[in-house]
């Protein structure tokens, strides 16, 4: 497994609100559910390789 990064991310509480759902809907943690979404759209802009989500 490789080592997390850790970092202060600030949101805008309707947006934290809406992840928070959105991670629910998933079976996810919220920060396990922003980690797959920025995975997801780094992959997709050829910025990442491999399956999206967390490592």
């Amino acid at each position: 497994m490789s080592e997390k990064k850790k970092f202060l991310l600030r949101l805008d509480a309707a947006l934290f609100d809406s992840l928070e759902k959105w991670a629910a809907d998933d079976l996810r943690s919220v920060n396990a559910e922003i980690e797959f979404i920025l995975a997801a759209a780094a992959k997709k802009a050829g910025r990442l390789k491999g399956p999206p989500g967390p490592s």
